[in-house]
């Protein structure tokens, strides 16, 4: 069967369900005449004899039941005739899942918004010191944020910490409510096939940055992986191991790891790279929710104050130039 366009394929599946559906309800309402109509006589066996005591009669459905099956048709065929279920058929009613969560998000925003909206004109670290608005960030946190940053916001692998002030794109108001708005997609180049480095070159290139934070490393690696730090690393992570971080490249310095500080992992990482994303928040939530939540992960403890504009040197007026003398 070819399909020259998306529309055919969805008038395919289109026809498919509806047939589904009007087969089904129709062949249980035949089948139920079938069984009705039948002739049954009293004591009439059927054959089917069950360990040569056991035999199976002809008896008819009792009629409660049978008519529990037919109001059974009878509702599916009325609710198919007003609601959806017959393939892009709505129904009378013109009833549709996106337009009754549409209707009852208008009427949250409607109810809800307000309360949201009353934060927004001011300042994040306002917002952050206000007791009513933390108890509605720690709430958004809870529903939108804990399933990948933890409950307590500590973070867990892969999933960085949003308190210890270690931030990879920035941890001022204006970063965090960036990276909330419009997601972040964390990158680490796979370093571990040729022609980039063979296993021992990870491993010696591993044992340097290592021995960067104080983690036990073998000597005699490390000097061998600082001579291939330059070109294998240092592109991204410069070339004093100390990242870029409006790049979202880490600190490898430091105490803080993402993904582990185990030599196994490290390893692993270097050789096969690693990939993250944070999914953006900004459509789905507004702006109302997403000012929120940025004051209630600033306030955190992590967080840093935004960088006060420098100040502008006035410039005195220039001086009026002298009267010509009369002549």
């Amino acid at each position: 069967m070819n399909f020259n366009n998306t529309g055919d394929l969805v008038g395919f599946w289109n026809l498919y369900v509806v047939v589904i559906v009007a087969v089904s309800v129709i062949g249980c309402a035949v089948f139920l005449w079938m069984q009705s109509s039948a002739t049954h006589k009293p004591g009439e066996v059927t054959g089917h004899v069950w360990d040569e005591t056991l035999e199976e009669y002809s008896n008819p459905l009792p009629n409660w039941w049978r008519w529990m099956f037919y109001i059974t048709v009878i509702f599916a065929l009325v609710y198919l005739a007003l609601y959806p279920g017959l393939g892009s058929n709505t129904g009378s009613f013109g009833w549709t899942m996106r337009g009754q969560y549409d209707a009852e998000m208008a009427a949250a925003e409607q109810q809800y918004g307000p309360k949201f909206n009353q934060f927004l004109k001011q300042d994040v670290m306002t917002v952050a010191a206000n007791q009513e608005a933390k108890e509605m960030g720690a709430r958004l946190f809870q529903t939108y944020c804990a399933q990948c940053h933890g409950g307590d916001a500590g973070g867990q692998p892969s999933f960085p910490n949003l308190k210890d002030g270690d931030w990879l794109w920035g941890g001022t108001p204006e970063k965090i409510k960036e990276t909330i708005a419009a997601g972040r997609t964390g990158f680490m180049t796979p370093k571990g096939t040729k022609p980039d480095m063979d296993a021992e070159q990870v491993k010696d290139v591993v044992h340097y940055v290592r021995s960067l934070s104080g983690l036990t490393a073998d000597s005699a690696r490390a000097q061998r992986g600082q001579e291939l730090y330059p070109q294998a690393c240092a592109a991204c992570h410069g070339p004093d191991g100390k990242g870029n971080q409006d790049a979202g490249y880490p600190n490898l310095t430091d105490k803080v790891w993402l993904y582990s500080s185990r030599e196994d992992s490290m390893i692993e990482t270097v050789t096969h790279g690693r990939q993250n994303q944070m999914p953006a928040f900004g459509e789905f939530l507004g702006e109302a929710k997403i000012h929120l939540l940025t004051a209630y992960v600033w306030g955190l403890g992590g967080g840093v104050k935004p960088v006060a504009p420098a100040p502008v040197a006035e410039v005195a007026p220039a001086a009026e130039p002298a009267a010509a003398e009369q002549q």
